[in-house]
């Protein structure tokens, strides 16, 4: 994302305001917003769970 800049920022907020239009980017925004907490919660209970099976398997005697 560190490609993009400033002004390519810019053009991204102006063509989205343009085609959703002032009353719709807020619904849009937290809409993202929700879907990025529910993926970040998502994945960091797969992988506590994953650490918790790795760690389980290293408890048990090899056999």
């Amino acid at each position: 994302m560190s490609n993009i800049g400033v002004p390519g920022l810019i053009l991204i907020l102006l063509l989205a305001l343009i085609i959703f239009g002032p009353k719709k980017l807020p619904e849009i925004g937290r809409a993202f917003g929700q879907t990025l907490r529910e993926f970040k919660n998502s994945t960091k209970d797969l992988s506590s769970e994953v650490m918790s099976d790795l760690d389980d398997s290293k408890k048990e005697p090899k056999k």
